[in-house]
């Protein structure tokens, strides 16, 4: 690893179907926004012969091509597969979105892949959010490399960064974070700050000179030897450290001159186990070069130092009842297991989903099951149904090209699965199967919308039906309590996709209203109520009178009506239609138009005619009761009430408990979490977290998370129920 010449033409090139497992490599980048996955995947893709010195991809098209609305936004929204050729070797390269709105697309990416390339700024360092993202690939021992990039800014300072990469990611090891090189730099320029023109590799003690565009090997100069000296003892014993060649160490100490070669494939073997994180530089290739800066050295630490597929275990696989089954892991010619990590609609093509095949090989044009995801509370339906594969292709930008297969830990995108979604699994329809789905974010900003105009509200349950197919991590909601049409999503940023892929894919014009949270009223004392509903017109009249007695309840104990007339003075039949005027003016309620509950209901008394009484009548005459009895006693409004939990680091523990206690929280308890965090437990109304998951981002610089769960309905302040009221009467 980085003692190659330069890269040879004829073993670079465009990313074709892979024959073996062994031959491919699946890596996700991953980074804040504006880190520079997206420049850097196009940097390998320049050097590794796929597109031309212009960004094109040699069939047109350009890498970075993949959505107008991303163009619109500046910032990528999707996870997005670039696939590229390198010493024989294909390597599928999965950039994802770097705004926390879009952390679903990055799961998928490390469902995908099988390593991390994790992409740092010089200028910006190391954000809480990659640190999470880090924690999650170390829970399953994903193996991850660092790549510095935006070294030509003028406050870059690489040895800072990789010093700052250590702390970040090394944990109690720092010693397992470190540099395979050294940059090189040429004359400062006029504002002093010195260009960084080459490389420098430790263990090899070879220098690569980028500085013509074309990457030169050479032999370092003595003034440059001693400047590398103490890096590479450090990396040397790093190395030596994670070897399974426990005599190592000790021949190094006694003063053992340990052979490079032998350094190398310790240094291998150790960032395909995890165990140790190499970080190394790069740079976008100058205007008219073939080479960025670094980008041999990362395209040979993927080829090289990260496992194949066939190192990597797959998820967990069971029959649709459940059974666990054993399938070997990535088999080209074992039985069909694949699963669907994206989803996305093209509108020449139709629906396109990116597959990643964990066992046996995915051919066109078979027909394959397809299993359900286990998602329907979020509007995602379960799938149980055989589908025919149209064609597979690998995609660069806008081109897809046409592949004959994809086998065993390959990807590949598949057109015409119109009811496959992201996280259903693809199998034999002989021998169904189902993948452990991974897990996403639950969404939880709501977006109250409806439909801008009649010709928009006949194609809006279509247009979210594809919406919420694409994103498992939107949810959609159709609130039977409020009316309204809910989409759930991660972020502003989110929700604004949502809303212009509603507009410019599905012809569809919403707008947003505003979220309306289940309010529901209730009693607060007893009272009576009189209702009478007595009319003369001519031939048969109206006639029923009832009187109730009405008194508070628990809260969940709902409506409870109770008989208790004597002397038939409400006959026997009319007494099921006075519960049933009753109980449905409680559903309009009885002050500020919400649900009355928590209440009984007694029916003591009432009057009937011989002829002029009905059911209709003493419905009309239990609601009449019911709301004169409101009117008798105060009014409880009932807000809901969320338990909320909050992980969050510990230098925001404080700002996060003041701003919950601002929401009229009332915080349960704290509990330390390891990592530096802390879970804080509380429980909100939910009308004053509406955006919590805007404000909690804002609050702890995107590295907090909260969930919440529905806990009871109690009564609202007087002084907030009072606004509520009169927004009411407003409104009417």
């Amino acid at each position: 690893m980085g003692d190659k010449a330069n890269a040879h033409p004829g073993a670079a090139g465009r990313a074709t179907a892979a024959d073996h497992p062994t031959s491919v490599r699946n890596v996700v980048l991953v980074g804040h926004s504006g880190s520079g996955k997206t420049t850097l995947v196009e940097a390998l893709a320049l050097t590794a012969g796929a597109v031309n010195r212009a960004g094109r991809v040699e069939d047109g098209g350009t890498v970075s091509d993949y959505d107008e609305i991303e163009h619109r936004q500046h910032r990528s929204v999707q996870l997005s597969l670039v696939p590229v050729e390198w010493d024989g070797i294909k390597i599928n390269l999965l950039d994802t979105p770097g705004y926390a709105d879009f952390v679903g697309e990055l799961r998928a990416g490390l469902r995908a892949a099988d390593a991390a390339l994790f992409v740092v700024s010089a200028s910006d360092g190391v954000d809480g959010s990659t640190r999470m993202v880090w924690d999650e690939c170390a829970a399953v021992g994903m193996p991850r490399a660092i790549v510095v990039t935006h070294l030509e800014a003028a406050r870059a300072n690489y040895e800072e960064m990789t010093r700052i990469c250590a702390e970040a990611f090394g944990g109690d090891d720092p010693d397992a974070v470190l540099p395979l090189y050294l940059p090189l730099h040429g004359e400062p320029g006029p504002d002093g700050h010195a260009p960084v023109t080459g490389l420098i590799g430790l263990l090899t003690q070879r220098l690569f000179d980028y500085s013509t565009g074309e990457r030169k090997e050479s032999e370092p100069g003595g003034d440059e030897l001693p400047l590398i000296e103490e890096a590479r003892n450090r990396l040397i014993e790093g190395v030596i450290a994670e070897s399974e060649d426990e005599t190592l160490m000790d021949r190094y100490l006694g003063g053992e001159q340990i052979d490079v070669k032998t350094l190398i494939e310790d240094l291998e073997r150790a960032i395909a186990r995890g165990t140790f994180f190499p970080v190394l530089a790069a740079a976008p290739a100058a205007e008219g070069a073939r080479q960025g800066l670094g980008t041999v050295e990362v395209l040979e630490l993927i080829t090289r130092g990260f496992p194949t597929p066939l190192e990597r275990p797959a998820p967990a696989v069971t029959t649709l009842d459940g059974r666990p089954r054993e399938v070997r892991p990535c088999d080209p010619d074992g039985p069909l297991v694949a699963e669907v990590v994206k989803t996305a609609s093209d509108p020449y093509v139709g629906r396109i989903s990116l597959v990643r095949v964990f066992s046996g090989t995915l051919r066109p044009d078979e027909t394959v099951h397809v299993s359900g995801h286990g998602m329907e509370d979020r509007g995602h339906e379960d799938h149980d149904v055989d589908e025919r594969v149209g064609a597979l292709s690998a995609p660069f930008g806008k081109q897809q090209r046409t592949l004959g297969h994809c086998i065993a830990g390959d990807l590949a995108c598949v057109a015409k699965l119109s009811r496959a979604e992201t996280g259903d699994t693809l199998s034999s329809k002989d021998d169904p199967l189902l993948m452990e789905p991974w897990q996403m974010p639950d969404p939880l900003l709501p977006l109250a919308i409806q439909a801008h105009s009649k010709a928009d509200e006949d194609k809006l349950s279509q247009g979210l039906a594809r919406l919420v197919a694409e994103d498992p991590t939107m949810r959609l909601e159709q609130n039977q309590a409020t009316h309204q049409v809910v989409l759930w999503a991660l972020g502003e940023a989110h929700a604004d996709v949502a809303l212009e892929r509603l507009r410019s894919r599905y012809g569809v014009q919403v707008d947003v209203v505003p979220y309306k949270v289940s309010l529901r009223e209730t009693f607060a004392g007893r009272a009576a109520g009189r209702g009478r509903h007595v009319k003369q017109s001519g031939g048969h009249g109206q006639y029923a009178i009832c009187e109730i007695e009405v008194e508070p309840l628990p809260g969940g104990s709902g409506i409870e009506f109770v008989d208790k007339v004597v002397g038939g003075a409400v006959p026997r039949q009319f007494i099921p239609s006075v519960e049933k005027g009753v109980r449905a003016q409680a559903a309009k309620g009885v002050a500020a138009g919400h649900p009355l509950v928590d209440v009984r209901v007694t029916l003591r008394d009432g009057k009937a005619h011989s002829v002029d009484s009905s059911d209709a009548a003493f419905q009309t005459a239990g609601a009449l009761a019911l709301r004169e009895a409101a009117g008798e006693t105060k009014i409880h409004l009932l807000e809901p009430v969320a338990e909320v939990s909050v992980l969050v680091g510990d230098d925001y523990v404080g700002a996060v408990m003041s701003d919950l206690s601002g929401r009229r929280g009332r915080v349960l308890g704290t509990e330390q979490t390891s990592g530096g965090r802390t879970v804080i437990k509380a429980e909100v109304p939910e009308i004053e977290i509406g955006r919590y998951a805007i404000d909690l981002r804002s609050l702890s610089h995107g590295t907090a998370r909260f969930s919440r769960r529905y806990a009871r309905h109690e009564p609202m302040p007087q002084q907030i129920a009072e606004r509520v009221r009169e927004e009411v009467r407003v409104a009417s």
